[in-house]
């Protein structure tokens, strides 16, 4: 009678021989995934830290017709980011600044957008950029626009901004505070016991406030609502693969970092035209040095 064999899988030579097989397609897949995350974080912090530089022109439109551009621009931020410092800044200029505006003459900064958006669609933006060229001796290399009521959207898909005052500002006491789109609008806008340069501070707060809570970890999963929301109520040329290298130099700099200026009342004059209407008369010897300080220097 011969002996009955039991099947022992641990001694099986066809196990034997696929187990190396296995391990060494383990290690080369585990191997390839490796490298290919490597190369993406190596291409990724390149493509970071280039040394480029770029400008945005950032405006606010005032209240202008249902889907229309059309309306002067109230605020007007110029956001320069310089990869090879790094350095992020921000410079905002007084709506009332008396220039020369390139085809209609002098006058205040923000009509430009206003006369040329009037005259034919979408060429607003552009009109200021001339405008600040003209005057600043900076081009802008790309725009972004956006209706005040867009503002108010924007900060709701967020579910509010909170705001960190080290003194008081626009009626709210030093401290936090928490904003719905309507309260961070009446924030950025208020004017009353000030005037457009406390507007104008206010304003940068409210873009840094957005930027401090978008950047929260705890925050990401209200970022595809909030991009959703803003492809909707902003009009902009910026390429969307310029979109992840400016958040990477942002989140670089750190927000607390970010370079805030503006040109305020000591480098201006008061002055009535003789159509009686107040404007900002520009001291240049004063503006320029600025205007070097931020857009030109790469220490």
């Amino acid at each position: 009678m011969k002996p009955i064999r039991t099947s022992d899988p641990y001694r099986s030579p066809a196990l034997y021989q696929r187990s190396p097989r296995r391990s060494l397609s383990a290690f080369l897949s585990c191997s390839l995934l490796l490298l290919l995350s490597l190369c993406s974080l190596s291409i990724l912090a390149l493509y970071a830290t280039i040394p480029v530089k770029t400008t945005v022109l950032f405006l606010g439109i005032d209240y202008a017709p249902r889907k229309s551009f059309a309306g002067r621009s109230d605020t007007i931020v110029l956001l320069h980011f310089n990869t090879l410092r790094p350095y992020v800044g921000f410079l905002s200029i007084p709506r009332d600044l008396w220039v020369t505006i390139p085809g209609y003459g002098e006058n205040r900064i923000n009509t430009a957008h206003f006369f040329a958006e009037s005259q034919q669609k979408g060429s607003g933006p552009f009109a200021t950029i001339r405008t600040i060229e003209a005057n600043f001796g900076i081009r802008p290399d790309y725009y972004l626009r956006i209706r005040f009521d867009g503002v108010k959207e924007i900060v709701n898909a967020m579910g509010g901004v909170t705001i960190r005052l080290e003194k008081p500002m626009a009626g709210y006491p030093p401290g936090t505070h928490h904003l719905t789109g309507e309260k961070a609008l009446g924030f950025a806008r208020r004017r009353q016991g000030a005037d457009d340069f406390f507007r104008m501070e206010q304003g940068q707060v409210l873009i840094k406030s957005i930027l401090f809570d978008l950047i929260k970890p705890s925050n990401w999963y209200k970022i595809p609502l909030v991009v959703t929301t803003a492809s909707k109520v902003i009009d902009t040329n910026l390429p969307f693969w310029q979109y992840p290298r400016l958040a990477l130099l942002v989140l670089r700099v750190g927000v607390e970092n970010i370079d805030s200026r503006l040109i305020d009342r000591s480098m201006t004059l008061p002055y009535t035209t003789d159509q009686g209407a107040s404007v900002l008369l520009p001291r240049w010897e004063l503006i320029r040095p600025l205007i070097a300080e931020i857009f030109n220097s790469i220490e």
